[in-house]
């Protein structure tokens, strides 16, 4: 591929909210792109919005790609050919585009009021009409829209829409659409405080930065017409154009809301949030990938390379696709067990230390045989095997005590399993367990009842990886000590 026919796509948020999951797709999908062709990924800020801007969101937005590990080529931290990448940077560039348009009657001054605006919108409403301005500015000279100018009244530009004949669009996954020009509303490219507005900056920006490809969401369908005629208006080549389909509720029914959830099972979605949760970045993309492309009907793990040898334009479904956080939840159990040991253990160091406990990496690394399996999120990790890291586990009278058993039989339990591991020269799963069985043979007991208290005991939990595998990482001396302190629990609650 030369210079020339190279791809580049771009990713232009605007910094006004939070990062959603349907923005990381927009995002992932152009890098997917990019990266297939050797093209390059740029980073825009949409910015002109200086009312909602937060510089928050902004933050927000570097650090959930970072998370996702889709670098950008070109943007407002690194540079480029292009730059400035910060649209509130570049309003000199818009207003020399903006007087090209007027120059050549594509667009012109309105300096109608917001109360004169107001009562037409409310005539219309009274006739049944839909809302759009009706053009008292459109014939204005540009003599005297510039003596009004020169006099200090306020205006914005609009565009000047053809009135006559058809806009024809082409989107690559839903093919032509044509529109009928009298349907169209004389669009406001230019605030009256000299901003412009995405109907203008984006347009401008791709053209000069040489977009060749954008994939954005649908709501811009409706006025995919006018951005057409921008294009037309300057003579410009358009790139190829992808409306990505629309996320829906969980239940298939409206767009997504902010925070859904399934069952008693609630997830959030924006991207922060999802890796606060315990989800891999891995997970997340191979999980959003799917929701609008698809490989095949039957392939479903992808990591991020895969994605990127996999992707095509062609296999883009326009239909909207209801969001499934259990298929996340199973996106990442699958991730989780394909990741190396090391590397998983790594990922969990962070988790723990947030939960307030000491650990270290090469525990981690232990534990990883008997955890691996078990975790569908990192969080988990901490509920599962907390123990393994506390000074002290204090289950309380009440849980030490067994299945259909009392207060005296369960503290025999423990002792028993005190004093049979006491005895015990060295650590040997097979031996323990079996020794261990023995005790519960002697005392009547059945292996559940036995075994159920030990596991008490020693995690503080009635579920938990395999007991004799986890004391063995526990230590010896630890197990006793833990043993020895549910014992006395057990013995001064007897007492009471």
């Amino acid at each position: 591929m030369t210079q020339k026919d190279a791809v580049r796509v771009r990713f232009a948020p605007s910094p006004t909210g939070r990062f959603h999951i349907g923005g990381a797709r927009t995002a992932l999908y152009n890098y997917l792109l990019a990266r297939q062709t050797g093209g390059k990924f740029i980073l825009r800020l949409e910015d002109t919005d200086r009312k909602r801007f937060n510089p928050a969101s902004e933050k927000e937005f570097i650090d959930s790609l970072h998370w996702l590990g889709l670098q950008w080529d070109e943007g407002p931290d690194i540079g480029g050919p292009y730059r400035p990448y910060r649209q509130s940077e570049r309003r000199q560039i818009y207003q020399q585009h903006i007087n090209e348009l007027i120059r050549n009657d594509h667009a012109y001054y309105c300096f109608c009021t917001p109360d004169r605006l107001a009562e037409v919108r409310n005539e219309q409403k009274n006739r049944k009409e839909d809302s759009h301005y009706d053009g008292l500015c459109r014939s204005l000279s540009l003599a005297e829209a510039q003596a009004r100018i020169d006099s200090g009244e306020s205006y914005v530009v609009r565009f000047k829409t053809p009135k006559e004949g058809v806009t024809t669009c082409y989107d690559q996954m839903r093919g032509e659409i044509r529109v009928e020009n009298r349907t169209l509303d004389d669009y406001i490219l230019l605030k009256s405080n000299g901003l412009p507005v995405y109907h203008l900056a984006a347009i401008v920006d791709d053209y000069l930065m040489g977009i060749t490809h954008v994939f954005r969401g649908s709501e811009w369908l409706p006025t995919f017409p006018l951005h057409t005629q921008i294009y037309q208006a300057f003579g410009w080549q358009q790139p190829l154009w992808m409306h990505l389909s629309l996320f829906l509720n969980p239940t298939g029914k409206g767009k997504l809301s902010k925070r859904q959830s399934e069952g008693n099972n609630i997830k959030a979605v924006y991207t922060l949030d999802l890796k606060e949760l315990g989800f891999l970045p891995e997970a997340v993309n191979n999980w959003i990938a799917l929701m609008g492309w698809s490989y095949d009907d039957h392939t479903e793990f992808f990591t991020l390379p895969d994605l990127v040898e996999n992707f095509s334009i062609e296999k883009l479904n326009p239909s909207p696709a209801a969001v499934n956080f259990t298929k996340l939840d199973h996106f990442n159990k699958l991730h989780i067990r394909s990741l190396a040991q090391d590397d998983l253990a790594r990922r969990l160091v962070p988790v723990f230390q947030q939960a307030g406990l000491d650990v270290s990496l090469e525990k981690l690394i232990d534990l990883m045989p008997i955890l691996q399996e078990r975790i569908r999120t990192l969080d988990e990790a901490v509920e599962i095997a907390g123990f393994f890291f506390r000074d002290w586990v204090q289950p309380s009278p009440e849980d030490l005590i067994g299945k259909n058993m009392d207060q005296p039989g369960s503290l025999k339990t423990l002792q028993a399993a005190i004093e049979k591991i006491s005895s015990m020269q060295s650590f040997n799963l097979e031996l323990v367990e079996a020794q261990l069985r023995e005790s519960a043979d002697s005392l009547g007991l059945k292996a559940g009842q036995f075994f159920g208290i030990l596991r008490m005991a020693v995690t503080g939990q009635t579920v938990s990886p395999p007991l004799i595998e986890s004391m063995e990482i526990i230590g010896f001396e630890e197990v006793l000590r833990r043993l020895q302190k549910s014992a006395e629990i057990l013995a001064n609650s007897f007492e009471l």
